[in-house]
């Protein structure tokens, strides 16, 4: 294959920046999308990325991003769906509009982005989606409906679609980090602890930490690495499957 087109949302700091970073790296042309032109451009101009500036919370910036790809490469071989937010609130007082920006953003805009980058990766007979889910993908905790309603519905996505592209040679994965050292998660901090009601340090340590196994953040870098694997021929078996990387959360 000539080189790899490959397309990372939510690119222009934390886990989106470590994923185009990486895949720039293994040598793909990488088109990073965010609404942070600033940062993202920036980020863009040190690995020879293009940078587009789309709102994916809305269905014409999701066609953008994906027609401006196209225009300029011709083709749509890896599409890796990260942008995502965080509101921490009990669901009698979540706000409604907060509810219908998230999902639209983590879980509208990801089965768009796919359903847009298709007809390219069918014609090629190749093709790689990664969708950044989370641990929250597969169990539940208090206070994020929005979040894990979206992510819950990102393990359905993954998997109907694996089931759709293998007679086509695209794959589908879902890559389920437990907390990772990024912006989203500093800036959740405070909000968990004032809904809890404790100090920023117990919340790392009580609730951030308190299921895993390894007592740490991961690190964006480390899913990063995950993404270039899935997105290697080695991976080719791979599909339809959502990843724990969740340092034990889960296995208890």
């Amino acid at each position: 294959m000539a080189q790899r087109i490959a397309v990372v949302t939510g690119a222009a700091s934390g886990i989106g920046l470590a994923v185009a970073q990486a895949l720039a790296t293994d040598g793909d042309q990488v088109v990073m999308a965010d609404v942070n032109a600033a940062a993202g451009e920036q980020e863009a101009e040190k690995i020879g990325a293009l940078f587009v500036k789309a709102d994916l919370s809305q269905r014409s910036g999701c066609r953008q991003l994906i027609d401006t790809t196209l225009d300029r490469f011709g083709r749509v071989d890896i599409l890796i769906s990260n942008a995502g937010i965080q509101h921490v609130s009990p669901v009698e007082d979540f706000p409604e509009d907060k509810w219908d920006f998230m999902i639209s953003l983590m879980l509208t805009a990801p089965f768009l982005l796919t359903k847009y980058s298709w007809p390219s990766m069918k014609q090629n007979c190749w093709g790689r989606i990664i969708h950044i889910n989370s641990v929250h993908g597969l169990i539940a905790s208090p206070f994020k409906s929005a979040y894990i309603s979206a992510k819950h519905g990102v393990s359905g996505l993954t998997k109907t679609t694996a089931l759709e592209g293998g007679p086509l040679g695209i794959t589908v994965n879902s890559i389920c980090p437990a907390y990772v050292r990024t912006p989203l998660v500093d800036n959740q901090i405070a909000d968990q602890a004032k809904t809890h009601g404790l100090s920023e340090d117990e919340v790392i340590e009580q609730i951030m930490l308190k299921n895993a196994a390894v007592k740490r953040l991961i690190e964006p870098s480390e899913i990063g690495d995950l993404v270039t694997y899935l997105c290697s021929d080695k991976a080719a078996c791979f599909t339809g499957s959502c990843l724990t990387m969740d340092c034990g959360w889960t296995a208890t």
